[in-house]
């Protein structure tokens, strides 16, 4: 229905359009529902022993922002601090941000009136032979709360532009930080194969000697040739893998692969862990996760739109005011006539539907309860990934201690073995066994250190350790 007043003066149309605001705003202020509740969050302690430094200590939030740091490795966090700038996943994610936030102030923006000016300009050869100006209002009361639920709604989504986005800069600081400690770890084992390839060689030519001297045969020789080739075999496989681990660090931090070369010319040893690490409780970890904070902004984006598809159902109340005046006409400043005015109020009401408005309430609910599904099953898979990098971290630096031990008698073993050979006391045998082991163990020590930091990397990131609430570089 529709009710108009036209060609009034200037008191008859302000009241005209005071009693329709007025009526409008009366019967306002329902919302419809459900409202939303976020679900509780679990509160008990880690399953996972904590050893190896760990403690349930509360985690400085600036130490998780800022993790890195930690491994006290002054390259590593020039690298993590050129990636904030430079990835490009980052770039991604911030414009993604910028975008859902526009959408939230174009969905705020649409509770309030619009005025737009028009005018009007009459030929000279018209009759009138003047023109007119005047202003356009459009206005659509939230009666029932279909926009304050769709604000609602867009201001969630925003929220998951957010989470987003911290969920990239977890996910690059922690990569970032991998491939460093890749290039270092296989810088080392590299470094370890080179120092074995030398003293395999000298027992290579230990036994030529032996065997040009009659105090052997060549089968010594030809064992002693074959550790060194299979040394020499591994390097290959090692070098390959440091220059992939380099290339993969400089697309992380938006430049072209080699590009990192010169950087890391310079072997580095493999940087060690804190003795100590504050991991907090499991509520903590939750409350800090994006995927989890994403999960449940989603949850309440897709709750607020069950009120919007409720509001459907309700009647759609909109108002047009139009005051137009004779620009031109000089009658305009001495007859109050001159100004006219139109006040539209427009309802439509849904009679029949077949049902559509309940049909899309009930899909909208069960949008609503994979949301929910989605969001505890982010919580369960949050807590394994913590608990299995609790595990993870702990027992390698078991396994690394036992690697020490092992790799120090290996090479006590191998030294002595070579003495004892040289005075005509063992076999050539015993002396390949003892360089076999030293090369394995000291291999698997290089592992092995590389291994625990990685854990510590993949424990942080589980802990959503990498972010910060503002834009700014992290350093």
């Amino acid at each position: 229905m529709t009710f108009s007043a036209i060609q009034s003066p200037r008191p008859a149309l302000s009241s005209r359009i005071g009693v329709a605001v007025v009526s409008a705003i009366g019967i306002a202020g329902c919302t419809l529902g459900p409202n939303y509740t976020r679900p509780p969050l679990p509160s008990h302690a880690w399953h996972a022993p904590l050893e190896g430094g760990l403690s349930e200590s509360p985690a400085d939030p600036a130490v998780l922002a800022t993790w890195w740091q930690q491994l006290d490795d002054p390259l590593l966090t020039e690298l993590v601090a050129t990636a904030d700038g430079g990835n490009l996943d980052l770039v991604a994610a911030r414009q993604h941000v910028r975008e859902v936030q526009s959408q939230r102030a174009l969905a705020e923006a649409a509770l309030y009136p619009t005025v737009r000016a028009r005018a009007e300009a009459i030929p000279v050869n018209s009759s009138a032979n003047k023109g007119l100006t005047g202003l356009e209002t459009v206005w659509t009361p939230d009666v029932f709360g279909k926009l304050h639920r769709t604000l609602e709604a867009v201001t969630a989504d925003a929220g998951v532009g957010e989470e987003s986005r911290h969920d990239v800069e977890v996910s690059v600081g922690a990569e970032v930080a991998q491939a460093y400690i890749d290039v270092r770890s296989l810088q080392s084992r590299l470094a370890i194969a080179q120092s074995d390839l030398d003293s395999q060689t000298d027992s290579l030519d230990l036994a030529r000697w032996r065997a040009q001297a009659g105090l052997t045969t060549v089968l010594d020789v030809d064992q002693a040739r074959s550790n060194v080739e299979q040394t020499r075999a591994q390097m290959p496989t090692l070098r390959a893998g440091l220059e992939q681990a380099k290339n993969r660090l400089a697309v992380l931090l938006g430049r072209e692969p080699g590009s990192l070369d010169e950087m890391l010319a310079q072997i580095q040893p493999i940087p060690r862990p804190p003795a100590e690490v504050a991991i907090g409780v499991p509520t903590d970890t939750l409350e800090r996760r994006p995927d989890v904070r994403r999960a449940e902004r989603a949850l309440a984006a897709e709750t607020a739109r069950i009120g919007a598809a409720k509001a459907d159902a309700y009647p759609t109340f909109s108002f047009t005011g139009q005051v137009g005046i004779d620009a031109i006409s000089p009658a305009t400043f001495s007859h109050p006539g001159a100004i006219a005015g139109v006040v539209a109020a427009n309802a439509v009401q849904v009679l029949f539907d077949h049902g559509a408005i309940r049909a899309k309430v009930r899909a909208q609910k069960a949008v609503r309860a994979q949301a929910l599904a989605h969001f505890e099953s982010t919580v369960l898979h949050a807590l394994e990934e913590v608990e299995n990098d609790i595990a993870a971290y702990g027992e390698e630096q078991s396994r690394a201690k036992a690697l020490q031990t092992a790799a120090e008698a290996a090479e006590r073993a191998a030294t002595y073995s070579r003495e004892r050979y040289k005075s005509g006391l063992i076999d050539f045998q015993i002396v390949l066994d003892a360089d076999r082991s030293l090369h394995s163990i000291q291999d698997q020590l290089a592992v092995s250190r590389g291994q625990v930091v990685s854990d510590l990397i993949a424990l942080y990131r589980s802990l959503g350790g990498g972010w910060t609430t503002g834009e700014g570089t992290k350093s």
